[in-house]
């Protein structure tokens, strides 16, 4: 009989500033389309990374490639500095936690059951666990329906629910494929607070936004893709000017200080 392999260890905590994912000449390519053409990005504790840019620029397939999820046709993508291949997927399932634009499940999971799927690649005691699994729940605001069956929520709910596993699974590597979409206004204001306090906590976030508004108030950073290739990487204070973004939208827009705070907005020209 073979032995069981011991579990990986989790990765050390990350100093702030450390490079914990990063893509450098990024090529993929969906069948025929090259959907990234030599993208490069790098990825650090302590901050939230948005990723914006019109349908069809490829941020959702920079983030499967950020999570070796999808292999490149040139280039590489390195977690914690080796190569993402040279992980096993135990190793990657405690450096990085992935939040798809869906989640999809065939039997009646209860929501507690599904957020503690996220501790499935940790070796830890059961009270860890419960610990881990109740802090995303109330954190996502979902431990009032703890119970109830996931195929029986709102699209919000299971999106929020979705994120709570990911919260749950404790990877300094977070990976959020527009987890504000199915969600009303005060929950998009409290998955964007969350991916702050994970990077305040230490974590690496990357998020992919279409709401320019709540990428120029939460994210640290901002890669904005264009065509398969990043036209700008900076704050969004820097990057967000109203030719780059009118042009890259193909929709002319104003870009403007609160009049209070002075953050960033952006809105675009319309004809009433």
């Amino acid at each position: 009989m073979r032995p069981l392999r011991p579990r990986p260890a989790p990765p050390a905590p990350a100093a702030p500033g450390d490079t914990l994912a990063e893509a450098a000449g990024l090529h993929v390519r969906l069948g025929e389309r090259e959907v990234l053409g030599g993208v490069s990005v790098t990825v650090r504790a302590g901050e939230v990374l948005a990723l914006v840019g019109p349908n069809g620029a490829g941020k959702s397939t920079l983030l499967g490639a950020l999570a070796a999820d999808l292999p490149p046709a040139g280039g590489v993508v390195r977690i914690h500095g080796r190569p993402a291949t040279e992980w096993t997927a135990a190793e990657l399932a405690l450096r990085r936690a992935v939040l798809p634009q869906s989640t999809a499940l065939s039997f009646p999971f209860t929501v507690e059951e599904v957020v503690r799927m996220g501790r499935a690649p940790h070796a830890a005691s059961p009270a860890e666990d419960d610990l881990a699994v109740a802090g995303a729940m109330a954190a996502t605001e979902v431990s009032g329906f703890a119970g109830r069956p996931f195929s029986a929520l709102s699209g919000g709910e299971r999106a929020r629910v979705a994120l709570a596993r990911v919260l749950a699974q404790r990877a300094p590597l977070l990976l959020l494929d527009e987890p504000t979409a199915a969600l009303d206004l005060r929950h998009q204001e409290l998955v964007l607070r969350v991916c702050r306090e994970r990077a305040r906590a230490g974590d690496a976030v990357v998020v992919v936004l279409h709401d320019l508004g709540l990428a120029a108030a939460y994210a640290h950073r901002v890669a904005i893709l264009h065509r398969g290739r990043v036209a700008a990487d900076g704050a969004p204070a820097e990057v967000f000017s109203e030719g780059l973004l009118s042009e890259v939208y193909d929709q002319p827009v104003d870009v403007l200080s609160h009049p209070r705070t002075g953050a960033v907005l952006v809105t675009p020209h319309r004809n009433l």
